[in-house]
């Protein structure tokens, strides 16, 4: 076929797994060509339309020469043995269409959608975000409607018009319980589908007290190392410089919460570790800045610190935020990576990225979009509150995990629930919903969230060690352990 492959085996614990790699960018014309015509043929995939797709190209290049390999290392199983083939998300796709090709019903297929897509890009390209998109959609269910009738058609997009092809796959599996509205939403064979839920796992490791203190020490000595001061409270933020994120959110709250600190006597100091580049900065670099000009609680623009999306952020949001408040104090870490070797000499050399997690009190995720958020409840188990929106996948696990019990390690903030003078009739109505909109509830909604905030910090060990009994009661209930064996392999031993 053209290509190269990669093939080895990798240890995941006690278990030893086969794993092949694919480079598909010299496949032959006649393999490729033949496979798409298939496509066109039996589905309708019209490959002509996207060819100038890089994505597109680079998932259906690699599809036939995959399945041809999963053949090679599964020959030798009995002819009855189960064969399950997951695609994850619309990337694993195009292989579960060369099997129909090549083997149907030789595999039980089954689509597990991580997000989708088309929801995504409606979300994130348009002003009223998560406020405008989730009441079109409550509205567009409830009255018939699919995603194209609302909102135009979407099949110019590759990866919609991919996702919509779904519908073939055995078994639909979705990470969140939105995830599963938004496959729903978009109508045809997908939307008419039984779904099941398979939810991300939470690390679930023993933490006690004590390992709770020596990493929120290691904290406090990195801000004190930075500011000057060592703050009564850490707040943190992991994830990416993307628009989904919602970071805005998260200085919204802090504006309320600023003056509630404030009339208790306390502070805080807030780490977004954020990047907007993947590989990070290299270290020679960061050391040189924090010599330089002290980063991370300062930056440039003009020499490789701040890019991209990361300049506007901290120029027009951080900065702005630090004049009028005073007991909250934001820094940006925009390095991939937490150890000194990475973030510079004033971060205590014993730090690392467990101590991040485990030493937190708050962590924020207030996303957009997030169709599960595995980062918004990492910390879970430590006994932090994790502050998430309403449109998060993990809202709806960590729900089921506490049994309907009462549960004030999470904070839901829930910026999607209009004012009751908003009359919406239909989901046409919600496309009306614009920044402006979505700024004036995200400015009422974030002022109940800091106030949850204010009633929760623990003050006390005794409130910390209650914090983190319960968050380790509930994150053993959403391992990986129990993902895989409550939902995961029941969900795939009901295929057969």
């Amino acid at each position: 076929m053209g290509v190269h492959l990669l093939y080895g085996r990798r240890g995941f614990g006690p278990a030893e797994h086969e794993v092949i790699l694919v480079d598909a960018q010299g496949v032959r014309g006649p393999v490729i060509n033949s496979f798409k015509f298939f496509c066109w043929d039996r589905w309708q995939l019209d490959s002509l339309r996207y060819q100038t797709e890089w994505e597109y190209s680079f998932f259906m290049n690699a599809a036939e020469p995959l399945f041809a390999a999963l053949e090679a290392v599964t020959g030798d199983l009995p002819a009855d043995a189960p064969r399950y083939l997951i695609a994850h998300e619309w990337m694993g796709l195009p292989v579960v269409l060369s099997a129909d090709l090549h083997a149907p019903g030789r595999y039980k297929s089954v689509f597990y959608a991580h997000e989708v897509a088309t929801a995504r890009r409606l979300v994130e390209y348009n002003g009223g975000h998560d406020t405008r998109f989730y009441n079109a959609l409550r509205l567009g269910l409830a009255q018939g409607y699919n995603m194209d009738a609302v909102f135009g058609d979407q099949t110019g997009f590759f990866k919609h018009a991919m996702v919509q092809r779904a519908g073939i796959c055995d078994g639909m599996f979705a990470v969140g319980d939105l995830v599963i509205d938004e496959l729903r939403f978009l109508g045809g064979v997908v939307g008419s589908k039984p779904f099941e839920l398979v939810y991300n796992g939470v690390p679930a490791a023993s933490i006690d007290v004590e390992r709770k203190l020596a990493s929120r020490e290691l904290m406090l000595q990195y801000a004190q190392n930075l500011v000057g001061y060592r703050p009564d409270y850490v707040f943190t933020h992991v994830g990416r410089m993307v628009v989904s994120k919602a970071l805005w959110r998260d200085l919204r709250v802090l504006e309320h919460l600023d003056r509630l600190l404030a009339a208790q006597g306390k502070n805080a100091i807030f780490f977004i570790v954020a990047t907007a580049d993947p590989m990070g900065r290299l270290p020679f670099d960061v050391h040189r800045w924090e010599h330089e000009y002290g980063w991370p609680v300062g930056h440039r623009a003009d020499n490789g610190d701040l890019r991209n999306d990361e300049d506007a952020f901290f120029f027009h949001a951080i900065e702005p935020f630090h004049w009028g408040h005073h007991n909250v104090r934001v820094l940006l870490v925009n390095q991939f990576g937490w150890s000194r070797e990475r973030c510079g000499d004033r971060m205590p050399e014993a730090m690392t990225f467990a101590d991040l997690r485990i030493g937190t009190d708050l962590e924020f995720g207030q996303s957009v979009y997030e169709p599960f958020g595995i980062a918004q409840v990492e910390p879970l188990g430590a006994g932090a509150l994790c502050v998430v929106s309403n449109v998060s996948g993990c809202a709806g696990f960590t729900r089921r995990a506490a049994a309907g019990q009462p549960f004030g390690n999470l904070i839901v903030a829930d910026y999607t629930s209009l004012q009751s003078n908003w009359a919406l009739w239909s989901p046409w109505d919600a496309l009306w919903i614009d920044k402006a909109v979505r700024d004036d509830l995200e400015a009422r909604n974030s002022f109940q969230v800091a106030r949850q905030i204010a009633d929760r910090l623990p003050r006390t060990r005794y409130d910390m060690n209650c914090l983190l009994d319960a968050g380790q009661a509930v994150a053993r209930r959403m391992s990986w352990d129990v993902v895989a064996g409550e939902y995961l392999c029941p969900a795939l031993s009901r295929l057969r």
